[in-house]
């Protein structure tokens, strides 16, 4: 899990991104809301990543369960997602 607290994003956080370059991600914008898909490219300016694949999701949690959750999923096939408003990137390991 990555967590990136700075509006300024360091080339070390860009690089660590490339080096996952094809390898599917959940990217947490807020609370409830992120994206899903496959890193095609990382970008420096505007900092940002290039999602294939994409899913917008939305994220729940509950008093029994407060483990964030994937409640809702919809199609978004290709997305620009700007690392300044990004809360949290998590790499989704598929089974």
């Amino acid at each position: 899990m990555l967590t990136i607290m700075s509006k300024e994003v360091s080339p070390s956080v860009l690089q660590l991104l490339e080096k996952n370059t094809g390898k599917k991600v959940r990217v947490i914008i807020d609370r409830n809301f992120g994206f899903e898909g496959v890193i095609e490219t990382v970008s420096s300016d505007p900092p940002g990543l290039w999602l294939s694949n994409a899913d917008a999701i939305i994220i729940r949690t509950t008093l029994a369960n407060p483990l964030p959750q994937v409640a809702g999923r919809e199609d978004r096939s290709e997305i620009f997602v700007n690392l300044n408003s990004v809360q949290r990137i998590e790499i989704v390991h598929q089974d």
